[in-house]
């Protein structure tokens, strides 16, 4: 067997091996998604069943202590590692995050309500370095999408049980009540379509594995079909359809072109910008000819109320979430036109950056992006399975961002997600041990390396990564 030095990474090819699925530090950012993905709505839930009618529903006490727990768990852990977490390699795109992350605190300066913006910022904070964190010090061998999959078909498989004994959300329209689809047990329909949808798309990439893992696969695409047209979610079943195809289109022309991913889909939005502006070609024609509705169920309405009040502070922004309800005189309370009041974000997490930290925020959100699928291009040379779903994933939840406001947006378990796969491609940065070889399915490193460890791993029997 040959050597090979830890100055070519991109002839790592990750192959399928029975690595465990899971060490001390991958657990944690599982451990964020499980509680906001299942053990968070469940909460809810349940205390929405048993509220009196007309009470409100209280803030999740669960997440005051849930994540300031993980992250005194993820201190004390990363203390006791020192030395893996100094010879850590930050790639280019958690830097980008890093940034994006540091100017929502600073916006605390200037905030509408300085004290709710410092509360929601410091949750992010521990939400953002909990995930991201520990999964780039996690031991090379262990395979956190799969545990991400297994996490989404728990969710799945509990969804059914809730949408069989449930009712569906009804919606009046005047005189007439209209069912709009199951939420399971999530607060909204939306949520069921995303977490429904973004299973399909974990389970075809484990169809790609032998055996057990197929067979699972198969069984939580048929359950999660049936979930999204309970749910009626027709996006995020389009969305579902539509990223898979782009990002294995992307990485086609990625390989044959040698372009970055980045460089690659940039130019469909750019497209999309000018088509728009020397026709009338918009997102509400093209929302007119899918559904019928010209507003996106009103959400056109809601983004021109956010044009304005971008336009009453460009820069820098009204700070960190401190926008939408933060109190009886908050701007969207005095400003916004009848039910727009009552909206808790801009259903557009594009628009809502662009509120809270201005179009510098804006410009860092849409770096923080590019960098991301560009890193995408150095997982697609070692593993192109891998890079095929880590690009559909995030492009799924870049694409959703334009429906739904998601970016650093609390607990919202996309967000958790995109920190996952923004981790996961991370991974990949890290340069690998000067003692890993070269095996008949790819490369092998000694037992016990992690992805900031570029030298001096314990010994062991060599382990495919």
């Amino acid at each position: 067997m040959s050597t090979i030095s830890r100055r070519h990474p991109t002839e790592w090819v990750k192959p399928r091996s029975s690595a465990p699925m899971l060490d001390k530090f991958a657990a944690i950012p599982i451990a964020a998604c499980v509680y906001a993905l299942i053990v968070s709505p469940l909460l809810a839930h349940y205390l929405l069943v048993h509220l009196p009618p007309g009470a409100m529903l209280e803030p999740d006490w669960g997440a005051r202590i849930f994540w300031p727990g993980l992250a005194i768990i993820s201190a004390i852990m990363i203390l006791r590692n020192r030395s893996d977490f100094g010879r850590l390699v930050w790639p280019p795109h958690i830097l980008c995050l890093f940034v994006y992350l540091a100017l929502a605190g600073v916006s605390v300066l200037w905030a509408f309500k300085p004290d709710t913006s410092f509360i929601r910022y410091v949750q992010q904070v521990m939400v953002v370095t909990t995930v991201v964190v520990p999964a780039l010090l996690a031991d090379r061998r262990a395979d956190m999408i799969r545990a991400l999959f297994l996490c989404f078909a728990c969710a799945t498989v509990l969804n059914v049980f809730f949408v069989l004994g449930g009712d569906p959300l009804v919606v009046q329209y005047g005189a007439k009540s209209e069912n709009i689809g199951y939420p399971g047990y999530f607060l909204g329909k939306n949520y069921l379509g995303e977490c429904a949808t973004l299973a399909v798309l974990l389970s075809i990439h484990e169809m790609l594995y032998r055996g057990l893992r197929r067979v699972l696969g198969i069984i939580v695409i048929a359950v999660s079909l049936f979930l999204v047209f309970m749910a009626d979610s027709k996006t995020a079943l389009g969305l579902a359809i539509v990223t898979p195809c782009l990002a294995g289109l992307t990485l086609i022309a990625t390989k044959k072109m040698r372009l970055s991913p980045a460089i690659v889909l940039l130019p469909i939005p750019l497209g999309y910008t000018i088509l728009s502006s020397v026709s009338n070609f918009s997102i509400n024609r093209l929302s007119y000819m899918l559904f019928g509705d010209s507003t996106l169920t009103g959400r056109t309405l809601i983004w021109d109320f956010a044009t304005t009040e971008i336009a009453r502070q460009p820069l820098l922004g009204w700070g960190y979430q401190s926008f939408w309800l933060v109190g009886p005189d908050s701007p969207s309370l005095v400003d916004a036109p009848g039910w727009i009041k009552m909206m808790p974000n801009a259903h557009n997490g594009y628009y809502d950056t662009t509120l809270e930290i201005g179009y510098i925020g804006y410009c860092l959100l849409l770096i923080f992006i590019l960098v991301t699928l560009h890193a995408i291009g150095r997982v697609a040379y070692r593993d192109a399975a891998r890079a095929w779903l880590l690009l559909s994933v995030a492009l799924y939840i870049i694409c959703f961002n334009y429906l739904e406001s998601l970016w650093m947006r609390g607990f919202e378990f996309l967000w958790v997600v995109f920190l996952i796969v923004a981790a996961e491609i991370g991974r990949y940065w890290q340069p690998l041990p000067q003692k890993a070889v070269r095996t008949d399915t790819g490369f092998a490193v000694p037992r016990g390396s992690r992805p900031g460890h570029a030298g001096n791993s314990r010994p062991g029997r060599p382990n495919a990564i």
